[in-house]
């Protein structure tokens, strides 16, 4: 089933009486997949509206991630929230959409400076379980129903309503890219060097650690954006706040800086290799004790070490990652591996009743995506 206008996905979605699995470009299979009719939104493409003045841009929810960015960089801007891209790390084909980045909240390194996918969010259009379009933020009032549900969809996995349109803000591009790197250090003087900077009011936007860099040694990643000579103040002014930890040498090659974050926010050294994938996002102090517990565990550490990229031997039971975590707030998600059940952190009972409740309001018939956001017990 692939609608080429919202009336005809709401019209499907009326007359469906079973299960549909709800998908963009197909890039991002995580969790449990539903069994049902396949309804992918990727006919409904399309930049709607784009303001460069204003910062802002609608498009419909299957348009390209590619096309959005390509027509952003006409005018010097950009998706401020760097979204993954996961075809690499999943094996996967297709198109990443712009509405499929919304709908798994998908935030890369830059997240740190300026927020999560769901604060650019502006307004959307979706089509719920009965087939009645919807529409909230952006340009309108909001809806009848009191929630907010620019933030309800965003992190949603499709499970509420199939987004049809999206309204977006953009910042500029930066002008120059400098980036601090290190040498050799074990993952809590990392920890501990990115929580350093990222407490410093000279503006980090991104903040990485690599047990294994491209010469698989490890390397400790601080980026600064902005203006030449405002880059090369902060970085003098960082490399002394750094001192203790070691010597942090200067790369301001544009292709060299944006390969190299590429390289953390697709999750490169884990392409092409053996083994499970987990998503964990804990306290960033927290996080060299965290896995170091793990047996076989290879990390990547992003966001100053709040989030973990785990790589674990194929098979390693979520049990294993959840009992690592017991005694450390924070929640782990399956990314790559035999999902089954319990890809996504348990919730508690109130939240998860919250959860319910949601679902039975936007999607009475049970139809998007059943089964797929399923938590552990």
């Amino acid at each position: 089933m692939t609608p080429k206008t919202e009336a005809e996905l709401a019209e499907m979605v009326a007359q469906a009486n079973g299960p549909m699995r709800i998908i963009g470009g197909g890039t991002r299979p995580i969790g449990k997949q539903s069994d049902g009719t396949v309804l992918s939104t990727s006919k409904l493409s399309g930049v709607e509206l784009y303001e460069p003045g204003a910062l802002t841009l609608v498009a419909k929810a299957g348009t390209p991630v590619a096309k959005v960015e390509k027509t952003l960089a006409k005018e010097g801007q950009r998706l401020a929230f760097e979204p993954m891209d996961h075809r690499g790390l999943l094996g996967t084909k297709g198109e990443p959409t712009i509405g499929g980045v919304f709908a798994a909240n998908v935030s890369g390194p830059r997240r740190i400076q300026t927020g999560a996918a769901r604060d650019f969010l502006l307004g959307v259009r979706f089509v719920d379980g009965t087939g009645q379009v919807l529409r909230n933020g952006g340009r309108v009032m909001k809806n009848v129903t009191g929630y907010d549900l620019v933030k309800l969809m965003a992190g949603s996995y499709g499970t509420l309503g199939v987004m049809t349109e999206v309204s977006l803000k953009v910042l500029p591009k930066s002008r120059h890219t400098g980036v601090l790197l290190m040498e050799g250090l074990d993952d809590a003087d990392a920890v501990k060097a990115l929580s350093r900077t990222l407490a410093s009011p000279f503006e980090v936007t991104g903040a990485a650690h690599l047990q294994k860099g491209r010469d698989d040694a490890p390397v400790t990643m601080i980026r600064i954006e902005g203006f030449e000579n405002s880059v090369a103040y902060r970085a003098e002014a960082l490399q002394k706040i750094l001192a203790p930890f070691g010597a942090a040498t200067l790369e301001t090659d544009e292709a060299k800086t944006t390969a190299g974050w590429r390289y953390v926010r697709d999750v490169e050294p884990f392409h092409d290799t053996a083994g499970d994938v987990w998503r964990i996002s804990v306290k960033p102090s927290d996080a060299p004790g965290l896995v170091a517990q793990i047996d076989g565990a290879e990390a990547i550490y992003d966001w100053g070490g709040g989030l973990i990229w785990l790589l674990v031997p194929e098979g390693t039971k979520g049990a294993a990652i959840r009992e690592a975590m017991k005694d450390t707030p924070g929640h782990a998600t399956l990314i790559r591996g035999d999902a089954g059940a319990g890809a996504f952190q348990p919730l508690s009972p109130a939240m998860a009743a919250l959860q319910d409740g949601l679902r039975a309001r936007f999607d009475p018939k049970g139809l998007f995506n059943p089964g797929l956001m399923d938590r552990a017990a």
